[in-house]
């Protein structure tokens, strides 16, 4: 999820190990990451680095201490909480976009990929690579709901019937769109002889708003491949010994604080839990780790630890533990069924019989001729909800169908999908996991969860989203 996976990239250490392995950051819970945790910027501003944030933070505000420019940035210009409105950037009845600490009214009614982009390209411009190395961490708020996007971006997925999945589709295609134009401007400001980008994300596709990370097993929230296991590009014209091949080692994301800190010349941090994997991504060697852990949430109780090949699970994933294909089509868009490899035309067909579409279509010619149709329109809506209601309880039903027990096994290499559960045949594989997982818990930080705090609200804040209530 956002939160912890944010935790991950920016101090090296697992999220168990900060407080921070359950749940979101909420905009009125005193919540965020202890400052006694050094951020990647501040040790690369001590090599020199300036360092810009653009995006979303989500990494707590309660107290200015705990926002971007006082954790080593020297700029930020986005949002504080972890989603709102991508035009008027308001969540929850308060306005949230900043420009270094000051309320940034001039971002309503843009939309927010175009405005990171924009800002990423003005700093590119007033740099000088030259003089000074540079560092932008440009955190997208695409594709977080709300779905949305300028309709320019819809034209091209007209095709897909499911609005939702057309607008997710659009929200993709304008966030390539904008690093396209970043990209252009390191080009034109000679950034490529020396530049080193990595592209990620922190989680797996959300399956319940239209994402998919089919074939991959669950969703974003899961311990599941399917809501860990995530695209990752790195891309330097002169820095990478080896270029346009697929790596598949464990690279897990406490890993980029000290690889991308090895990058720029720095030491190793004593203490933390990532691994300097500069010179498996430079040269393709093996991987520097052989195991990392999920996460440890003891306020859900699971947990999932990675050894080698194999992958143990202690208490369940997470609710969605599908496979879940893209939603393209109409109707409640429901493809959970029996394995989840069913493919979701073949599903929506199995459930509508011929029949049923005759009398729809003749019901509705009918009602047409009589002068009818906005009572049938009404029937059809309710009848729709109802519909829709009966599928979703489906889903429901199917998802308790695959109820976990509470020792789970996979071998990763051999089955991806996690379609397999062999803790059964392997006891001792199990129990070796289960020791390991065990002696990871004994560190593990009391999960930080605050109530919420009624002085956050806007109404006591300008209307805003703003520091100063803990």
């Amino acid at each position: 999820m956002c939160t912890p996976s944010r935790t991950a990239f920016m101090t090296g250490y697992y999220p168990f190990h900060t407080g921070l392995q359950h749940g979101v950051i909420y905009p009125d819970q005193p919540k965020y990451v202890p400052g006694n945790f050094t951020f990647l910027p501040q040790k690369l501003k001590k090599l020199g680095y300036a360092t810009h944030m653009v995006g979303k933070w989500h990494l707590g505000f309660c107290n200015k201490i705990y926002t971007p420019t006082y954790r080593g940035f020297d700029s930020f210009f986005g949002s504080y909480s972890g989603a709102g409105d991508h035009y008027t950037h308001r969540q929850y009845k308060g306005y949230d976009f900043r420009w270094n600490n000051t309320v940034y009214k001039e971002a309503k009614g843009k939309y927010s990929t175009n405005l990171f982009a924009k800002y990423a390209v003005e700093v590119i411009e007033a740099h000088d690579p030259d003089k000074q190395p540079l560092f932008m961490y440009l955190a997208f708020k695409a594709v977080h709901t709300p779905l949305q996007v300028p309709k320019k971006y819809l034209k091209r997925y007209e095709h897909i019937e499911n609005k939702d999945r057309r607008i997710y589709s659009g929200m993709v295609t304008a966030m390539d769109e904008a690093i396209g134009k970043i990209m252009t401007a390191l080009r034109e400001h000679e950034y490529m002889d020396n530049l080193l980008l990595v592209f990620t994300s922190d989680n797996g596709a959300a399956s319940y708003i239209s994402g998919s990370s089919w074939p991959l097993r669950g969703a974003k929230t899961t311990l599941w491949e399917g809501g860990t296991r995530v695209p990752g590009l790195v891309f330097s014209k002169t820095l990478l010994k080896k270029s346009q091949y697929v790596n598949n080692e464990l690279v897990h994301a406490v890993d980029w604080f000290p690889t991308l800190l090895a990058a720029a010349g720095g030491k190793q941090p004593q203490g933390i839990d990532g691994i300097n994997q500069w010179r498996v991504l430079q040269s393709g060697q093996k991987s520097a780790r052989n195991e990392f852990i999920y996460n440890i949430d003891e306020v859900k109780g699971n947990a999932a630890i990675r050894m080698g090949d194999y992958k143990l699970i202690r208490g369940g994933s997470g609710r969605y533990n599908n496979w879940y294909r893209p939603r393209l089509q109409k109707d409640c868009d429901l493809v959970y069924h029996g394995s989840g490899i069913e493919m979701e035309d073949d599903a929506i067909k199995n459930r509508k019989s011929y029949i049923m579409r005759s009398l729809s279509e003749y019901a509705t010619s009918f009602a047409e001729k009589t002068g009818m149709k906005s009572v049938w329109n009404s029937v059809t809506s309710w009848y729709k909800k109802m519909h829709c209601a009966r599928m979703k309880e489906e889903e429901r039903i199917e998802e308790r169908k695959l109820m976990q027990p509470k020792i789970q096994l996979y071998n990763i290499k051999e089955d991806p999908l996690e379609q397999h559960n062999i803790a059964k045949g392997n006891y001792h594989i199990v129990q070796k996991l289960k020791r390991r997982l065990e002696m990871y818990e004994k560190t593990l930080v009391k999960a930080i969860e605050p109530p919420t705090n009624p002085k956050a609200r806007p109404m006591y804040q300008n209307c805003t989203w703003s520091p100063g209530w803990c």
